[in-house]
């Protein structure tokens, strides 16, 4: 995961759950904790002043799932790809593809993955007051987390 994070841009976690049988709330545990340290990084501090990550309930309510099969390429276009200007890059695109593959390929199969778009709508629900645009997994044992967030 860490090839495919970008200085104050692109955050990324990955692990193994410590509790037993974890599921969406140990997930977005790990997703308010990456959100904590967003929130703690300087580049960020001055936008999110009196922020706080939104608790687990509500992060749980604001994750849609992602077909496994999609998992790869929107991992790829997140560590790759500014949110709010497409032309700019974070990573050379063969970088972020390998790597995202690779981290779709660990986890594996039966790998639940989660964002906070819908993509019915179209709409992003977004867990910061900045953009951002999250991806996470898990195979029930670990975990991967990537969030690009932006202002504009």
């Amino acid at each position: 995961m860490a090839d495919l994070s970008a200085p104050m841009r692109v955050y990324v976690a990955a692990g193994r759950f410590t509790e037993p049988d974890p599921d969406l709330p140990e997930l977005a545990a790990r997703i308010r904790a990456l959100l904590a340290e967003v929130a703690g990084d300087e580049a960020w501090r001055r936008f999110l002043r009196g922020y706080a990550p939104p608790s687990v309930p509500e992060i749980c309510a604001a994750l849609e799932p992602v077909e496994t099969g999609e998992a790869s390429a929107f991992l790829a276009r997140l560590a790759a790809v500014d949110l709010l200007w497409p032309t700019h890059w974070h990573l050379p695109i063969e970088t972020a593809e390998r790597g995202a593959e690779g981290v779709v390929s660990l986890l594996g199969r039966e790998c639940s993955w989660w964002t906070n778009h819908d993509a019915e709508c179209g709409a992003v629900k977004g867990l910061t007051p900045l953009f951002d645009s999250l991806l996470a997994g898990t195979d029930g044992e670990h975990f991967a987390l990537a969030l690009q967030v932006a202002d504009d």
